[in-house]
């Protein structure tokens, strides 16, 4: 699986978009927290961590959640876990 950055924005993307599909990723600033920007509650949020953990096979810790606010700490975290 590829691992650069604009690969792997691209795939969390077509995720989060599965979850809230009036989401246009244009319109993201990739450092603003996300569930700011994209109307998420809990459940949504969580669904969207297990697609996550699903597609790239990376274990996310629940101590880990609060870490992940932008999608650039998304991002960076799966692409510390995937080298």
């Amino acid at each position: 699986m590829k691992t650069d950055r604009p690969t792997l924005v691209g795939t969390v993307l077509t995720l989060l978009r599965a979850i809230a599909p009036e989401l246009e990723p244009e319109a993201l600033d990739l450092a603003r927290p996300l569930r700011q920007q994209v109307d998420l509650d809990s459940m949504d949020w969580l669904n969207f961590l297990v697609s996550l953990h699903e597609r790239f096979g990376v274990e996310i810790a629940e101590a880990d959640y609060a870490r992940l606010i932008s999608l650039n700490d998304v991002v960076d975290y799966l692409q510390a876990r995937l080298v």
